[in-house]
């Protein structure tokens, strides 16, 4: 705890003296001992090690099963198709874990390449990864800082710690301040300086206590080092489903066979039966199709400001409830805005945007002093300098006082700088006739040194109670989290040194200022809230200026229920995460305390998103179930660590993407749902003809031939459904949901067993119409080939017809609309055009063993093949009923 400890404390301990600093063989001596000033991370995994662990998953052992079996039978297209898709996810698994890395790449690069240090008694540049523990280094504005350091000298220094801290205005540091408190928030630590952090404003010198991972900024490496990577919601359930599928294969092909033998069938037809039924059994092209739909809806996304880096986060933004956002730069604009200006009695609210602004006499004297009491500048939209400063500028430029043209007219000759113990800065300025002393800063201590009042242009002697009007409005200011400055002049016929500036003022006035809230971001908060997503502000700001924020948000209510991370602090690992749904707001919080508060709301069940832009953000988006990154303000850190990334930087623009992946998952589990019934409507075709001894109403190339047509077009044009409008009126889904909850997997029983048992009627009525039955033996081979060609057309045409009737569990078709989705009529047109042509081309017919069907034949086929879409929508129509 370098800040609990006085200048000289920490100079004896690291044995080194600031006048001289070390020198260059001691230096080379701790370098060797603690190593280059670099951030590490873990050692790299070759590609070839990324490409096979992406093999340790139970479906894709039961597809490298099914590409084994294929070959077995001799379909070689089919083993092909089903190995391509295995390495095609591979190769995608082998991508997504690289782009993982750069988050570490990026934060080794973040160290600055040149440090100026004394060593030796003399002040030389060196690289800096050579600093070491013990080095004196020198700082001065403009100048990023290569180590963690505590202060032994500054003046007027301020240092911009946004990326560490959340603030959005640069620290004020101190190198006399000694902070007993061990719990000091990183913020508040005055007289420390931190590497990667750049000082904007004055000078100093500090020595070195910390170098490489041993740093603020290096603990945050660690954190993004360790292995914490979780299964998404998407790849639980594809997970639990490969299982299920895998187990389901075997036992087919076991109880099959079994049966088989025992009723003394042709043992290897049964065995190219019950193989052809387990490859049915696993939709083989699921991974396929899940990866389709989710790059769908990454090109999609794209399109709305969303940049998904990992296509199971797409899934993952559909089941967040909770949206845990960093305030500066995501929920406000990340730039100090004045937002009302005061003279005596007569305060002022400045309109955020449009309106050319006019002021009074009072107000073009208060923005007078303000302009030209600064060093900023601003012009084509772009401002340097302190922050409150640059505000200050700006609003000259709505009132049409620019700080080019006040600068050029009102010479400056003379200035006071500012100093944190008087919190006032002064400048003296040309007059046309003499000069004047312009004053800003704290208002309290400006009204000492004031004996008059600027009032309608007038100078007015200070009163008591014109004290207290001017305090009362700065109090009022900084209740609704305000920064508030107060402004006062002098004039003068001569030059003033800097000690007589600040003496017998006139006070002018004061402004109000803050990091205002995005304007679209309460709507979105409000639709998000409407959607059963909880909204939490986590930054490093100000517990006030958090809360007064979140207020105007909607975010909170009240003061209570806001958190410090020092009274995080207070609470066990278990305590804080029972009370953690207390709290909206939490406010002065480290890197540390934003995972700590990520894994609270995961510890009770929630699906967490985090977005933020800083370094300080990156923990806790990877600790996140997805992490969401600012694109334009974000770091590099922020970003390599995040799963999405925002290019506008607009929080509105989450909501969007949440209401994309809740209905990107949607589809999906469409797909899922229609790949099982189609599979479940097979297996009970040929397993009931087999269990009762009946012929089996379909061959193995015909199986794997219908589940080419049923397994890729429909399913991917279901995976790319237009969605429900009603999505984000829903609760989030529970992130324990199977793919069968909702009585999902009741509808794909329903949907299976009216396709199982229609197929096995079409081949019952094949047989009849030459006189045969399900029972008959010595069935002759023509009237097997008619009948199975009838079985053979309704399994295909109703396994089509029936995905209209997936596409929504209640809503009807004429809701949601027959055409809505082109691509799902494009591929039924195209289905059952490729049965026609399977049983119409004479060889493709003669190699399935099919046959021409005539007219009526097929007004039969269709009429069975549309009662499983009738019924499901009956059945929905029932369902709304009992629903009002």
């Amino acid at each position: 705890m370098w800040f609990a400890k006085s200048q000289e404390d920490v100079l004896t301990k690291l044995d080194v003296d600031p006048a001289l600093g070390l020198t260059a063989q001691e230096a080379q001596s701790r370098l060797q001992k603690y190593g280059e000033n670099k951030l590490k991370g873990k050692p790299k995994k070759s590609l070839i090690s990324l490409f096979f662990a992406q093999f340790k998953d139970m479906l894709i052992y039961v597809l490298l099963g099914a590409a084994v079996i294929t070959l077995i039978i001799g379909e070689y297209v089919d083993a092909i198709i089903i190995l391509f898709v295995v390495i095609l996810n591979a190769a995608i698994g082998v991508f997504q874990e690289y782009k993982a890395e750069k988050a570490i790449e990026a934060l080794q690069q973040m160290t600055t390449p040149r440090s100026l240090v004394r060593r030796d008694g003399k002040v030389r540049e060196i690289r800096s990864a050579e600093v070491v523990p013990g080095d004196i280094i020198v700082i001065d504005a403009g100048r990023f800082i290569p180590a963690d350091l505590r202060l032994i000298g500054s003046a007027n220094l301020q240092i911009e710690e946004s990326a560490l801290t959340g603030e959005s205005v640069p620290s004020e540091k101190d190198a006399k301040a000694i902070h007993a408190d061990p719990q000091t928030p990183l913020g508040d630590k005055s007289n420390m300086a931190f590497m990667s952090t750049l000082a904007t404003y004055g000078r100093g010198e500090g020595v070195v206590v910390a170098t490489a991972m041993e740093t603020e900024i290096g603990k945050i490496a660690k954190i993004l080092d360790e292995d914490t990577e979780e299964m998404t919601p998407l790849q639980k359930r594809l997970d639990e489903l490969g299982r299920i599928l895998g187990y389901l294969a075997i036992g087919i092909c076991v109880l099959m066979f079994i049966i088989g033998f025992f009723q003394k069938r042709n043992l290897f037809e049964m065995f190219l039966t019950a193989i052809s039924l387990a490859v049915a059994a696993i939709p083989e092209g699921l991974p396929a199709i899940v990866a389709i739909v989710l790059a769908l809806g990454v090109t999609k996304m794209s399109k709305i400001n969303a940049i998904v880096k990992k296509l199971p986060a797409v899934e993952t933004l559909g089941s967040v409830n909770i949206i845990c956002s960093d305030k500066t730069g995501t929920l406000t604009q990340n730039k100090m805005t004045v937002v009302k200006h005061y003279t005596l009695n007569n305060l002022f609210d400045i309109p955020a945007q449009g309106l050319e602004l006019v002021a009074d006499k009072d107000t073009q004297e208060l923005l007078k002093t303000f302009i030209l009491c600064s060093d900023a500048s601003y012009e084509n939209s772009k401002g340097t300098g302190d922050p409150t400063e640059i505000a200050l500028v700006v609003l000259g430029d709505r009132y049409s006082l620019s700080k080019r043209s006040l600068d050029s007219e009102y010479k400056r000759v003379g200035e006071k700088p500012f100093d944190s113990d008087r919190k006032l800065m002064s400048t003296l300025n040309e007059e046309e006739k003499g000069y004047r002393v312009h004053t800003k800063g704290a208002i309290d201590n400006i009204l000492r040194i004031s004996k008059n009042a600027l009032i309608h242009g007038e100078l007015v002697p200070l009163t008591e109670e014109m004290k207290h009007e001017y305090l009362k409005t700065a109090e009022q200011m900084s209740d609704d989290a305000l920064r508030v400055l107060g402004a006062a002049f002098k004039d003068t016929d001569r030059i003033l040194e800097p000690e007589e500036m600040e003496q017998d003022l006139t006070v002018i006035g004061l402004v109000g200022m803050i990091d205002p809230p995005r304007l679209e971001v309460k709507d979105s908060i409000k639709e998000a809230k409407h959607a059963g997503i909880t909204p939490i502000m986590i930054t490093g700001d100000h517990k006030n200026t958090a809360v007064a924020i979140a207020k105007k948000l909607g975010i909170a209510e009240s003061l209570e229920q806001s958190l410090t991370g020092a009274e995080i602090d207070t609470f066990s690992d278990e305590e804080f995460a029972k009370r953690i749904n207390e709290f909206r707001v939490f406010a002065r919080v480290s890197p540390e305390h934003k995972v700590k508060i990520v894994k609270a709301f995961k510890t009770q069940g929630n699906i967490v998103s985090m977005t933020g832009d800083g370094v300080n953000d990156a923990p806790s988006l990877k600790s996140a179930d997805i992490g969401v990154a600012m694109g334009i303000t974000g770091t590099d850190v922020a970003k390599g660590a995040s799963d999405m990334i925002l290019t506008d930087d607009n929080f509105t623009t989450i909501v969007h993407a949440i209401r994309e992946g809740r209905n990107i998952y949607s589809n999906i589990k469409k797909s899922v749902i229609f790949l099982l019934s189609c599979n479940l409507g097979e297996i009970i075709a040929i397993f009931l003809s087999v269990l009762f001894f009946w012929p089996v109403p379909l061959l193995p190339t015909q199986i794997l031939w219908i589940n080419l047509i049923t397994d890729t077009l429909p399913a991917i044009a279901l995976g790319v459904d237009p969605g429900d409008k009603d999505v984000m009126k829903m609760k989030p889904r529970n992130p324990k949901e199977s793919f069968f909850a909702l009585g999902a997997g009741k509808r794909a029983i329903i949907g299976g067993t009216l396709i199982g048992i229609l197929t096995l009627l079409a081949f019952y009525f094949g047989l009849s119409e030459y006189g045969y039955n399900l029972n008959s033996k010595n069935i002759p081979e023509r009237v097997l080939t008619y009948a199975r060609t009838m079985s053979f057309v309704v399994l295909a045409a109703s396994q089509l017809f029936y995905s209209l009737s997936i596409r929504n569990p209640s809503k009807s078709i004429s809701t949601i609309g027959l055409f809505s989705n082109k691509y799902l009529i494009g591929a039924i047109v195209v289905g059952l055009a490729l049965q026609l042509g399977m049983i119409s081309v004479p060889f493709l017919s003669h190699a399935f063993k099919l046959q021409w069907l005539s007219a009526r034949d097929w007004f039969i086929v269709i009429a069975f093949a549309l009662v499983p879409l009738l019924i499901n929508e009956l059945l929905k129509s029932f369902k709304r009923k009992k629903q009002l």
